[in-house]
C-alpha cells in the first residue's frame, strides 16, 4: 500500500456500468456508465454528494446488486453474489448484539464458506482482538463497548476471514472527530501489517486523501466519474500530513469538485419541486 510504487494489474473493473431502480414515475438511474479500476493493494475512496450513487457501487462490488448494463469484473470475472474473499464494513457497526467480542469475530469462521477448526478459531481471534486492541475485552457485549470500539470490532470480524479486499461504507461517519482520526490512523497501521485491497465510501474530503492512494469523485445522481485523483504522498501517514501546503492544496481541489456536485444536486431537487 504505497503511493507512487509500481503499477498493479487491476483485481476489480468497473466496465461501463450502469443501474436503474425502479420508482412510480419509471426506472431512475443512480450509476451512469461508470468505468475505473482498482488495483491490487489500492486504497480507492469514492466520494460526492449523499445519495448519488455511491454505495450502489460498493454494493455491487460484494454483490449485493447486479448491474442493469455493464459489468464489474473480480480478477477478470463477472461478480455473481458475495464471496469470502470480500469482507463488508457498514458504517451502523454490523456486530451481533447478543455475542461477545470474541463470538462476534469467531463467527465467520463457523459458516461454510469459512470454516475453521476450533484451535484456529481462537488463534485467529486472540490475533484480531490484539491488532484491534480488544483482547482485554474477549467476554464483553457490544452495548458494553464505545463507539469506537465497536467499529474496531466490526473490522477485527471482517478480518478474521481473511478476505483480500475490504469494501467499507462510510464506517467512521458515526463516530466523534478525535474517535474518528485514531480509527483511521488504526486502520493505516493494520492495512500496513496486513495487506489488503480496499474501496471506501466517504463524504469526508480530508480522511479520503488521508487513506487513499486513488479518489473517484462522483457527480451528483446519476453517478458519474467527475474526476479520479491519484493521492500523491507516501504511506505510511501521520496526522502531520494534515498541516503540510500540498495537503492543502489537493484538500481544496477535490472539495472544490464535490461542492460543485452539490450545488448540482439542489439545482436537480429544485427542478424536481417546480
Amino acid at each position: 500500500m504505497t503511493a507512487g510504487a509500481a503499477v498493479q494489474p487491476a483485481r476489480i473493473r468497473f466496465d461501463r456500468v450502469s443501474v436503474d431502480y425502479a420508482t412510480a414515475a419509471g426506472p431512475l438511474t443512480v450509476v451512469d456508465d461508470v468505468s475505473f479500476d482498482i488495483r491490487n493493494g489500492e486504497f480507492v475512496s469514492v466520494i460526492g454528494p449523499s445519495g448519488c450513487g455511491k454505495t450502489t457501487m460498493m454494493n455491487i462490488v460484494a454483490g449485493f446488486v447486479k448491474p442493469d448494463r455493464g459489468r464489474v469484473l473480480l480478477d477478470g470475472e463477472p461478480i455473481a453474489g458475495p464471496g469470502p474473499e470480500r469482507g463488508v464494513i457498514f458504517q451502523e457497526y454490523g456486530v451481533f448484539p447478543w455475542l461477545t467480542v470474541e463470538q462476534n469475530i469467531a463467527f465467520g469462521l463457523t459458516l461454510a464458506a469459512n470454516r475453521a477448526p476450533q484451535r484456529e478459531r481462537r488463534e485467529v481471534c486472540e490475533r484480531c482482538m490484539a491488532l484491534m486492541g480488544l483482547s482485554d475485552f474477549a467476554g464483553a457485549y457490544p452495548k458494553t463497548l464505545s463507539g469506537g470500539m465497536r467499529q474496531r470490532l466490526a473490522i477485527a470480524r471482517a478480518y478474521a476471514v481473511k478476505p483480500q479486499f475490504l469494501l467499507m461504507d462510510e464506517p467512521f461517519g458515526a463516530l466523534d472527530a478525535q474517535t474518528r482520526s485514531n480509527m483511521q490512523d488504526l486502520l493505516l497501521q493494520v492495512l500496513a501489517a496486513e495487506g489488503k485491497t480496499v474501496m471506501l465510501i466517504t463524504h469526508s474530503v480530508e480522511e479520503a486523501i488521508y487513506l487513499s492512494s486513488r479518489i473517484v469523485v462522483a457527480t451528483a445522481r446519476p453517478a458519474r466519474i467527475r474526476e479520479i485523483v491519484d493521492v500523491p504522498f507516501a504511506y505510511p501517514r501521520d496526522e502531520a500530513l494534515h498541516e503540510r501546503a500540498d495537503f492543502g492544496e489537493l484538500r481544496s481541489h477535490i472539495r472544490d469538485l464535490v461542492m460543485q456536485e452539490y450545488a448540482a444536486q439542489q439545482r436537480q431537487v429544485a427542478r424536481n419541486v417546480n
